[in-house]
């Protein structure tokens, strides 16, 4: 009985160490589950805690970009306000003051309309476009912050605005997220973006390098002894005359363009003088103004320096932004054809990176940080649309030059243009008035001569070239009819009758 009691009582203790063997796995299971479930809790806090970050450097960067955006609002604006407020008031402010007159208004920019409107493409508009942009650029660098930076936690106030001041004036670097930051300085160096803080200085040259050609050629063209700019204007006046004051404005022309072709002649002929002649009808860019060929010459000297200003825009942006943007604008076409998404570019990156160093004491220590320039979002855009027109302008401009070209150096196209406008007012009557003709547009008019009638078509109507190339007829018939006929058939200086003879000492001509 002793031993049965004592076997019920081993038996009861075993139950109970089981139960409590068992209960203190389920309390230390518990214990994992709780601490798990404290684990999950913060795996998911960290989760949540980034994706705000995140969220927070999305909206902080949207911030900036909106930021940025205005700025350029803002001097868009004000750049709207100034040509509305000069355009309107520059009469007024140029009375009172010399220093407001000084100023060059748009009228001044355009200048005088003594060339083709390929021309003006490039010194105008071409000149008003990047002076815009340049304005745009420069207001988002200095009203707005160009660059912000993901500093060190140990960074507070005039630190981040040091690292961002620094990085800002010596450059940053681009590395791509799916590359490892190189280690090796140099070539981080070599990665280095050069260019961002020079925008609207390379924008402003930009726009000088445009107008160049024409101011040599509004500088150099009134030594051709005629002023080019008046005679266009008088044409142009032409348009809102009355009958009578329309016919006395084209006689006047007709007067004053055949005392300069009288004028700008050999006085001599010699051995040179009759080399230069035949030599200007084969190159006229490097003769003189009495051999007949300054302005043409001239034009096409001008001419070569749009195309060649156009085409080294490209290597000069090659070289100020160290990439191969003369075929930016391809990449971008193709691009668009295959539909990919536009993604950043490694020319204009917004997500940079800077390394810079700081001195504490005796110890230097070095930072790498992360930058955004906003700046190049509107970079990228504004050097695309740049591309465009640069293509375009050059196209049209080798065009303009092959043209122009074609049209002075064939002898031919001054007979054929200037017998276009004596057909329509009939003044071809015979086969005698045909080879009049000839002798009038090469030995009197000349290719300068023939080329200021071209320019006054172009800047006006047809209608006023045909009265004016009617009217110089009339005085070359006129002078033909005093003169002996020559056995070269030339034209010279001292055989050239009267400028305006009477009506009693006009001879009829000869008929053939």
């Amino acid at each position: 009985m002793h031993t049965f009691q004592f076997i019920t009582t081993i038996k009861q203790q075993t139950h109970t160490f089981q139960c409590l063997a068992t209960i203190k796995q389920q309390t230390h299971a518990f214990q994992g589950l709780t601490t798990l479930r404290r684990e999950a809790l913060t795996f998911q806090g960290l989760t949540a805690l980034k994706r705000q970050t995140h969220t927070f450097q999305c909206l902080t960067t949207l911030k900036q970009e909106k930021h940025t955006f205005q700025c350029i609002k803002t001097a868009v604006a004000v750049v709207v306000v100034v040509v509305v407020v000069v355009r309107s008031n520059v009469p007024q402010f140029v009375e009172r003051s010399a220093i407001l007159g000084a100023i060059p208004g748009f009228k001044k920019l355009q200048g005088s309309k003594n060339d083709d409107w390929i021309d003006r493409m490039s010194h105008v508009y071409t000149v008003v476009v990047l002076i815009i942009f340049a304005v745009v650029v420069s207001t988002s660098q200095f009203v707005g912050n160009p660059i912000h930076c993901w500093h060190p936690a140990e960074f507070k106030g005039w630190y981040e605005k040091y690292a961002e001041y620094y990085c800002w004036i010596s450059n940053t670097y681009f590395v791509s997220f799916s590359e490892t930051l190189p280690v090796d300085i140099g070539e981080r160096q070599d990665r280095e973006i050069t260019y961002y803080q020079w925008v609207p200085l390379i924008l402003a040259f930009q726009a000088f390098l445009f107008k160049f050609p024409n101011v040599v050629w509004k500088l150099l063209h009134p030594n051709c002894g005629l002023n080019l700019n008046k005679i266009v204007t008088m044409a142009d006046k032409t348009q809102l005359s009355s009958p009578t004051g329309r016919q006395e404005i084209i006689e006047n022309m007709a007067a004053h363009l055949d005392k300069w072709l009288d004028t700008e002649r050999n006085y001599s002929w010699n051995r040179y003088t009759a080399m230069r002649e035949r030599v200007s009808r084969i190159c006229c860019i490097i003769c003189s103004k009495r051999s007949g060929t300054f302005l043409s010459g001239l034009f096409l000297f001008v001419k070569i320096l749009y195309v060649a200003n156009v085409i080294g825009q490209f290597f000069l942006l090659n070289a100020f932004m160290a990439t191969d943007y003369n075929v930016y604008g391809f990449e971008v076409i193709k691009g668009l054809q295959t539909n990919t998404p536009w993604k950043e570019s490694p020319r204009f990156p917004r997500v940079t990176f800077c390394d810079f160093e700081i001195r504490q004491l005796q110890n230097i220590q070095r930072f790498t940080i992360q930058c955004v320039l906003p700046i190049n979002l509107f970079n990228e855009k504004i050097f695309i649309c740049l591309w465009f027109w640069f293509f375009l302008i050059a196209a049209l401009s080798v065009w303009n030059l092959i043209s122009w070209c074609f049209t002075i150096i064939m002898k031919r196209n001054r007979v054929a243009y200037v017998k276009k406008y004596l057909k329509i007012t009939d003044q071809l009557q015979n086969g005698f008035d045909r080879k009049l003709c000839h002798r009038f547009a090469d030995n009197y008019l000349r290719e300068d001569g023939v080329f200021v009638l071209r320019v006054i078509t172009r800047n006006s109507t047809d209608l006023v070239t045909t009265d004016l190339v009617s009217a110089m007829w009339r005085n070359f018939q006129d002078k033909q009819s005093k003169r002996m006929p020559e056995s070269d058939g030339t034209l010279r200086p001292n055989e050239m009758p009267p400028m305006t003879p009477s009506n009693d000492e006009k001879l009829p001509l000869p008929v053939d």
